[in-house]
């Protein structure tokens, strides 16, 4: 017998004017929204999404900032209050952490929720997970959930008046999907759901490399354009659609464990946006794999979009003691368990000093 295999898609809209989809694809749902999110992502995107509904029925019955991460004290106390509230659904508006409190909220009440992404820096708006992070802002846990949210509303007028480097590092994120997914899954006979993410996991790349550069100086002008929407669309449908397909061991790989290392220095994560760190990582991990003509060609891209290449340019010393940390956190990490061969400390130190000399 051929057990059930169910996989749930998150649809989405796009454009200048995506909001406007918000009543016809709402309405069906009920009338009363409450609205979860970051404080200057309402800011930049209330005021057109109340246009949009007007006179529609819908009706934001509170617009609340989610808090400052995604915890679950944050995502149980909106939960509470969206039942207090009488709330049909939920609405999650912001970058990750507030999109990723909303549907926690939105899971733990029974409720459809809808996104809304301010920035392209995560997949989160498309995806059945929420990074859960502790009180201290350390990190705690996945929360995963049966089904993403029931639509995705991108609209690209408020994403190009955001800061770029947010497309910046989501484009840095969205690289490493394509690698690790194929990394992580090489050599395994891949289910079909898998093996069609894995597949999908190609426009995570491909297309950056053709419009990316584009897009981030359009986005530094505000400017909307066809360059701006094909990387959007990489940062947060693709990378979406592969998190959603694929089973979790080829989610992540070498790239992300070595992010997960490196945030274990000083200081360190409070400089350096997670996307950006995750694409070095990328390099690393083609180096431990030996495919340096694939490394370059990356460095290359991604000295286009400025983001650094090296520990040399994150100001951390290629010292064997003073990463002792960070190079046993990248192997033990729960990223490395699901990868094609056991890969060492010696390993991944190696794989750094190559990528500080290409």
């Amino acid at each position: 017998m051929i057990n059930t295999n169910s996989v749930y898609f998150c649809n989405y809209s796009i454009g200048e004017d995506a909001y406007d989809k918000v009543v016809s694809v709402c309405k069906v749902y009920g009338k009363k929204i409450l609205l979860i999110g970051g404080k200057l992502a309402m800011e930049a995107g209330l005021a057109k999404l109340q246009d949009a509904i007007k006179d529609s029925g819908l009706q934001i019955i509170d617009q609340v900032v989610f808090g400052e991460d995604c915890t679950y004290e944050n995502i149980h106390r909106w939960a509470e209050y969206a039942k207090e509230s009488k709330a049909d659904m939920i609405f999650g508006m912001g970058g990750g952490k507030a999109i990723d409190t909303a549907k926690g909220a939105a899971y733990e009440t029974g409720l459809p929720v809808f996104t809304f992404p301010t920035i392209a820096s995560t997949c989160a708006a498309t995806t059945a997970l929420s990074v859960v992070y502790k009180c201290d802002g350390n990190f705690d846990s996945f929360y995963f959930y049966d089904r993403p949210a029931y639509h995705c509303f991108i609209d690209l007028s408020v994403i190009a008046k955001a800061p770029a480097k947010y497309l910046q590092a989501g484009m840095g994120d969205t690289i490493g999907k394509y690698f690790e997914c194929h990394f992580a899954a090489r050599g395994d006979k891949l289910a079909h759901s898998s093996a069609l993410g894995r597949e999908i996991s190609n426009m995570c790349y491909a297309p950056l490399l053709e419009y990316g550069a584009a897009a981030l100086q359009d986005c530094e002008k505000s400017k909307v354009s066809h360059d701006l929407e094909q990387a959007v669309l990489a940062n947060i449908v693709s990378t979406g659609l592969v998190s959603l397909m694929v089973i979790d061991d080829y989610n992540c790989a070498i790239a992300h464990s070595v992010y997960y290392g490196l945030v274990l220095l000083p200081g360190f994560e409070e400089k350096y946006l997670h996307g950006n760190v995750v694409a070095y990582g990328v390099l690393v991990q083609l180096a431990v794999d030996g495919d340096l003509e694939e490394a370059k060609r990356l460095k290359e891209f991604m000295i286009q979009l400025e983001i650094p290449t090296t520990l040399k340019e994150m100001n951390v010393p290629l010292d064997r003691k003073g990463l002792e940390a960070v190079l046993k956190e990248t192997v033990t990490g729960p990223d490395m368990e699901h990868i094609p061969y056991e890969v060492s400390e010696d390993m991944i130190y190696h794989g750094m000093e190559v990528v500080e000399s290409l």
